[in-house]
């Protein structure tokens, strides 16, 4: 049996090589390293795909957050209410922009953010929601959508893990994750469903004056050539990796039902092991599994950590620690305990090896270890 890996990009590749190096060899010949016709195609390529009026990419996910809030023209002090349990970019953008970040409690279950708890963090100077679809699985946006518009505030999907996740509407309407808000955001970081081979993001709107000002943004601030119009960043998607990325959203559907298909296997596996609690759903999204996250009862999950590294099987905690603990962010003022869904979470989530490479060979000796950790006792 070869190596386990959380992603095996390796095997990926191998598998995709003759067009992948087709594509970088056909942008090392035309030598537009920078704004080469492949970023436009795979914008368009993008589009399609989502359904959305607007694609613009950018250097990296982190990148299309901050542009994002200052096409929106959010100022100092302005409030931005987002999840404790995520990635640090989505937090650290608003810190250095100077908003002001209101931190709220996930759900336990889809680890999503709570909406009553985004209900009850509202003031007169919120502006904006940043909900983030986390290890691949849509927020509740019909309950987002419909909060932002009572309070008229702005919506900033975070979807760097949710990237060709669909979300049904209660009146039956689907969307694909990013689409739905003011304005969606997201990374191609190699790991993610749909990555590149290095930095890479892009942000989703279908509001067309928004996406001129969010071109311009990402462009030093220019709308035509040493004009500027707007403060702006120098945040752009190389092409070389732009191409790598137009060969692999051909292939992320069948890439996601593969990541589908090995969740159901783990589901089914563990369903009956009363020390684990498998991924919730929320019913309304679909699922496309960037992280397999379980929670691990009874303060063992260390212990079951341990012990599938024993066994050569890769795991990791995505996130050992809550965000409003963090050293960086303790001028917040959030005490210890404010947020008893996060930090138990923190206590207990535990990602297992994941991507549409999986052999079935590997896969049953995860399944088997996880279960022989818990039969032991």
């Amino acid at each position: 049996m070869k190596d386990i890996q959380m992603v095996d990009l390796n095997a990926q590749y191998r598998k995709l090589s003759a067009e992948i190096d087709d594509a970088i060899k056909s942008v090392l010949n035309s030598a537009a390293f920078i704004k080469g016709q492949e970023v436009r195609k795979f914008e368009e390529e993008l589009q399609k795909y989502l359904a959305c009026r607007n694609v613009i990419s950018c250097a990296n996910g982190t990148d299309a957050l901050q542009i994002a809030m200052m096409a929106l023209g959010l100022k100092p002090g302005d409030e931005v209410i987002t999840t404790n349990f995520t990635f640090i970019a989505t937090v650290e953008v608003v810190a250095l922009l100077g908003l002001k970040l209101v931190l709220v409690d996930p759900e336990p279950g889809t680890f999503n953010i709570s909406v009553e708890a985004v209900r009850k963090a509202i003031t007169q100077r919120t502006k904006a929601i940043v909900p983030v679809h986390l290890f691949g699985q849509c927020a509740d946006m019909d309950e987002i959508l419909e909060i932002a518009r009572e309070k008229n505030l702005y919506v900033i999907e975070d979807a760097a893990q949710a990237t060709g996740a669909e979300y049904t509407f209660s009146e039956g309407v689907r969307k694909k994750a990013g689409t739905m808000g003011t304005v969606g955001t997201t990374s191609f970081f190699p790991s993610k469903n749909l990555g590149c081979y290095g930095d890479g993001g892009a942000l989703f709107t279908n509001d067309d004056e928004l996406a001129q000002k969010i071109r311009s943004i990402s462009n030093h601030g220019m709308k035509e050539r040493y004009h500027y119009d707007d403060i702006g960043v120098n945040s752009r998607l190389d092409t070389i990796q732009a191409a790598i990325l137009l060969v692999k959203l051909r292939h992320l559907d069948q890439f996601n039902t593969s990541r589908g298909k090995l969740a159901a296997e783990y589901d089914e596996a563990f369903a009956a092991c009363p020390g684990i609690e498998v991924p919730a759903r929320t019913g309304r999204s679909t699922h496309i599994f960037h992280q397999y996250t379980i929670k691990v009862k009874d303060g063992r999950r260390d212990a079951l950590r341990k012990y599938l590294e024993s066994a050569r099987i890769p795991s990791m905690v995505y996130y050992p620690g809550p965000l409003h603990m963090q050293k960086a962010y303790r001028y917040l003022g959030y005490g210890e305990n404010d947020f008893p869904v996060t930090s138990g979470l923190c206590r207990e989530v535990l990602s297992l090896p994941m991507h549409p490479d999986m052999e079935k060979e590997q896969a049953d000796y995860i399944i088997q270890n996880v279960l022989k950790f818990f039969e032991k006792g």
